[in-house]
Parts: C-alpha cells; sequence; structure tokens
C-alpha cells in the first residue's frame, strides 16, 4: 500500500509534533517541546503510558517490569539534574537502597557486594583480593574518567570547546574501540574479581566479550553512589510527566495504536502525520517516534521511503538480548529470609561469557538451572507499596528470542502448548529462588510470567528486545541511530538513539527534542532552585516523614481488616 498523504491535507497543522510511543523519551520529548508552546499528541498502543516505565497490578499488588534501579540522584547529578530541569522533582521521590549492598554478587558459592561508596568498594575489593591492587586502583581510575568524560560529550558549546573536547575526552577515546573483556585483561586477572567487576553486564544484556567497554564504565559510574527505586515504582515516573505534559496542554491517548506514518514527496521524502488502526488520519507539522528503528523503519515508515544506506544499516542491526520476568506475591518475612532492598546478580563461578552463551541457547529448558539471574524485592526497595504481610519480588534472566520462535505467530489467545512452556520455565526459576530464598515455593501467593511474547505485545519491541538495539561497539556513540532521521521532518528518541535505562532513555527524548527547537540538552535542562528531589532510605525508616509513616500504617490496618473479614466468611 503506497504511503502517501497528498490527497488528505486538510488541517495539517492539527498539531506541531505527534509523538508515537509513551515510553520515557517520548514523555521527554513531550514536556520539553509542551513547554517551549507547541501543541503536542503523544500516542500509546497500550492501554497505560510509559512503555518499560510502566506499573501494572497483579492481585492488588504493583510491579513494573522496566525499573529496577536508577543512580547518580545526588544534586548536580545526571538523574536528578533531568528530573529538576524537566520540573517533575518536586512530585517524584527515592528511596535508597542498601548502601553497604545495592548490588549483591552471588558467583557460584563466592559472595561480594557493591558499596555504595567507590573508596569504600575499591577498598574493599582490595580487601578481597590484595595481591591485585594495583590493578584494582588503576582500573577503576579509568572507569572513572571515562565516566566523567562522557558526561562532557552533550554539553559542549562553541567552536573552543568542540576543538578541545579531544584532550578532554583521551580516556573515552583511547579506549572506545575495545570490548570490556579485553580492557579489564590489561588490568585484572583473577577470573573472580573480573565476574565481580562484570557483574552489572546485566544492565546493558551483553558478555564481556561482546560489551563496549565504554558502555559498561558508563553503568558502573552511573550506580557509582548507590541505586535508587522511585517511591511508587516506575509508575509514579510516568505519572509526574504525564501531568507535567498535560499541564502544559499537551494531550495523551493510550489504546490508540498508529499503522503507518503519512510520508509524502517522491524525492524529498516529508513526514506529514500519522493513520492510526481505526483509520483515522491526524496530521504535525513534524513526528518523533518512540518506537526501536525496525519498528519505526519497517513497519511505519515502509522500505519504498527508504535509502539505500538507511536500509542498509537497518539490514546490520542487531538487537539486544530479550527476557524472562517471573513476578511473585509471597507472604512470608523475606528479611529474615536474608533479603534486603539490594539486587541480588546470581551467575556460575565461571567465565561469563560462557555463562551469557548459556543463557542463549535456544533450549532454555534445558540444565536444572538459568546460568544467570537477577532477582529483587520491589516492597524493600519501595517500603511505601508494603502492606506489612505480602512482599512483592521480580526475578529476572535473560535469553534469546529463538527460544519462542514457534509462538511468534501466536495471537492474544495462547496455545495450551505456549502455556504449559511458561510453567515449565517457572518451575526452573523456583529451583533458583529456593536456593536463594529457602521455602519460598509453599509461600506464593501468586505468579506471572513475563516472556519474549508479553515484551512484543505490550511494549511493541522487537523480538521482545529490553534495549533496544544491543550495545555492542557497532551500535553505540557514533554508531548509534539518530534523532534527526533522513526524512524531513521524522525524528526519533528512546533506547536506540542516545542512551538505555531509565535516565538514558529520558535524555534521548530531552536530546531529540533540543533538535528540533534548535538548541542544546542544557539548554531545557535548566537548573530550577524551586525543584527538590526527595530521597529517603529504603533500610532506615528513621527520616520518613509523618505523611508517610501513615500511610504506610493505613495500608496495613487495611489488609488486617481484610484479613478478619476473610477469617469471619470462612
Amino acid at each position: 500500500m503506497k504511503n502517501d498523504a497528498s490527497s488528505e491535507k486538510v488541517n495539517i497543522n492539527n498539531y506541531d509534533t505527534i509523538i508515537i510511543g509513551s515510553g520515557v523519551g517520548g514523555l521527554t520529548s513531550a514536556i520539553c517541546l509542551a513547554r517551549a508552546g507547541q501543541k503536542v499528541l503523544v500516542l500509546e498502543q497500550h492501554d497505560v503510558p510509559g512503555g518499560w516505565c510502566h506499573s501494572f497490578y497483579l492481585n492488588g499488588y504493583r510491579f513494573t517490569p522496566g525499573v529496577h534501579y536508577v543512580g547518580l540522584m545526588s544534586p548536580g547529578e545526571s538523574s536528578n539534574q533531568l528530573y529538576s530541569g524537566l520540573g517533575i522533582a518536586n512530585d517524584i521521590g527515592f528511596y535508597r537502597m542498601n548502601p553497604k549492598g545495592f548490588d549483591h554478587c552471588w558467583i557460584g558459592e563466592e559472595r561480594f557486594n557493591y558499596s555504595a561508596n567507590w573508596d569504600e568498594f575499591e577498598q574493599d575489593l582490595i580487601a578481597r583480593f590484595p595481591y591485585e591492587k594495583k590493578g584494582i586502583t588503576k582500573y577503576l581510575k579509568l572507569v572513572r574518567n571515562v565516566g566523567r568524560q562522557l558526561q562532557l560529550i552533550p554539553k559542549v558549546k562553541g567552536l573552543w570547546q568542540q576543538l578541545t573536547i579531544p584532550f578532554r575526552t583521551k580516556h573515552m577515546g583511547k579506549y572506545s574501540p575495545f570490548t570490556l573483556k579485553r580492557v579489564i585483561n590489561w588490568h585484572v586477572k583473577d577470573p573472580l574479581l573480573q565476574n565481580i567487576l562484570n557483574i552489572q553486564f546485566g544492565n546493558h544484556g551483553l558478555p564481556p566479550g561482546k560489551a563496549s567497554f565504554i558502555m559498561h564504565a558508563a553503568i558502573m559510574c552511573h550506580y557509582a553512589e548507590g541505586g535508587f527505586y522511585p517511591m511508587g515504582g516506575g509508575g509514579a515516573l510516568v505519572k509526574a510527566m504525564t501531568n507535567k505534559i498535560k499541564s502544559y496542554d499537551g494531550k495523551i491517548q493510550t489504546s490508540t495504536s498508529v499503522k503507518r506514518i503519512l510520508v509524502e514527496g517522491e524525492t524529498n521524502k516529508k513526514a506529514v502525520g500519522v493513520e492510526l488502526v481505526s483509520g483515522e488520519k491526524i496530521f504535525a507539522n513534524r513526528i518523533i517516534s518512540n518506537a526501536d528503528p525496525a519498528i519505526t523503519y519497517f513497519n511505519l515508515i515502509g522500505k519504498e521511503h527508504l535509502s539505500k544506506k538507511i536500509l542498509n544499516k537497518l539490514n546490520k542491526t542487531t538487537y539486544s538480548c530479550t527476557s524472562l520476568m517471573l513476578f511473585l506475591t509471597v507472604d512470608m518475612d523475606v528479611k529474615k529470609a536474608g533479603l534486603d532492598s539490594g539486587n541480588i546478580w546470581r551467575i556460575p563461578n565461571q567465565n561469563m561469557d560462557d555463562s551469557y552463551a548459556d543463557m542463549q541457547k535456544k533450549n532454555i529448558l534445558e540444565g536444572e538451572e538459568f546460568s544467570g539471574m537477577f532477582i529483587s524485592c520491589t516492597s524493600l526497595k519501595d517500603p511505601i507499596s508494603f502492606d506489612g504481610r505480602y512482599h512483592t519480588l521480580e526475578a529476572i534472566t535473560y535469553i534469546h528470542y529463538d527460544a519462542f520462535e514457534k509462538f511468534k505467530e501466536e495471537d492474544v489467545e495462547r496455545s495450551s502448548e505456549y502455556l504449559a512452556f511458561k510453567e515449565q520455565i517457572t518451575e526452573k526459576f523456583l529451583v533458583t529462588l529456593e536456593k536463594v530464598i529457602p521455602g519460598i515455593s509453599a509461600k506464593i501467593v501468586h505468579k506471572d510470567l513475563g516472556t519474549p511474547m508479553t515484551n512484543e505485545f505490550y511494549i511493541n519491541a522487537t523480538e521482545g528486545s529490553v534495549y533496544g538495539t544491543e550495545k555492542s561497539l557497532r551500535h553505540i556513540g557514533p554508531f548509534s541511530y539518530k534523532p534527526k532521521t533522513e526524512i524531513e521532518n521524522l525524528y526519533m528518541c528512546g533506547a536506540s538513539v542516545a542512551a538505555h535505562g531509565v535516565t538514558g532513555a529520558g535524555y534521548s527524548g530531552v536530546q531529540t527534542a533540543a533538535t528540533i527547537l534548535g538548541c542544546m540538552q542544557d539548554d531545557l535542562l535548566k537548573e530550577d532552585t524551586t525543584q527538590e528531589l526527595r530521597i529517603f532510605e529504603a533500610e532506615d525508616a528513621s527520616n520518613y516523614p509523618e505523611w508517610m509513616l501513615k500511610k504506610m500504617e493505613v495500608k496495613k490496618l487495611r489488609l488486617a481488616k481484610n484479613d478478619v473479614f476473610a477469617d469471619a466468611d470462612k
């Protein structure tokens, strides 16, 4: 079908900008553009906004599939600057996860905790591996230098700064061609130490032999001062953003699927609007796609409108791994069982590249356990959500999409084979969980498993990918997709454009808005002294304000009251 809007040029300026997809990249773009006076429309195919950041409820208990922790929350740091600059800091709050171990390494029988204090983290490593002291110090210094230099890039203004950037980012430039495995091998030799330093590989989804050192260094620096979890889950961030968009008269329309982007012109292609699945056509001066490149270019634009150059790039693009996510509500004292607000990264004590290769096997039921698992208790990360009895947990492993290939043609009505497959996968998850939290299987109140099919259906992610494009050397930095596309008035944002993760995707939206408005990213995130991000301790209630304590108490009393009625009905 020809993607042509020339016969429909009626009320073409209904909107200044239409944004397809309401992930955090799309929402931050919408805030910046609406605040600048544009008439903005955000279209979301799901029934709630937020993309990976959205929250959902199972039997009354909240889960967030794509938000597990955020870093750099102190005043002046990038996440704090993002929320303050967008004008939503006053509307959200975060809990600081266990500062003595926001990430717990379970590597075979070995244990190591990531401290939220970088110096303490370094000293803990040296105490554990004294014979690697020199390499540890040198490697961590390199990681910090790269992290600082990466943050300089978006702030470059004027000719002089452009000329001097190679000198101010010399470490980043020197090490950008190399994999994580290669760089870490130059500095430390102990295999266990290497696994500890690489344990956060799950935050970019690639093993050391394929991951970019620069990407991994950026992630380590992102969490250099610990991990933070949003009060109210990811949905609270989404709510603050959508409310801000509406305050500028922007519009968010959910349960609205875009069929195609309307393109005009034979030679000079121009995006002029969208056609919805319903058949309705909406016109605008420009379009931003918050979908990944494959969805944007192949599904919404069509190959006939693309140049050989972009088609070549698209055909060479690889997408990140997909995931299995087990969501649990349990009736047990998980603190007594040994959990806290920190995440657990559990892998075998072996070469991490081998573990990752095992995770990517097509037969995912082979073997007793998955070769890597991320486990967290969201009701300990987000104490205000805890009702005094039932805890919520999320367990995640990464797999290859091929494991679900035979189910990819199924519709919403899933086959009995698919449902049986999910049950088998869940049982395999529980084998590991029993080793981490003994007795948990008998305490499960509700369980649900998200699969690559789930990711495709709710997030509209190519092959259920969790990080957009693969974060290997050929898909990041200068090789990533850019905000401005080859089609006039068509832009992109999201995890495949600037960076992935909650903060990375959020900044991508700001960068896209800056490209449209002809300014710098920092011009859209100016310091606002009226904005103050609230930080509370997940492990210490002594700094909780009265309103929070009261809300927590009401939640517990409500559950106790419901339990009394339930007992009376028996």
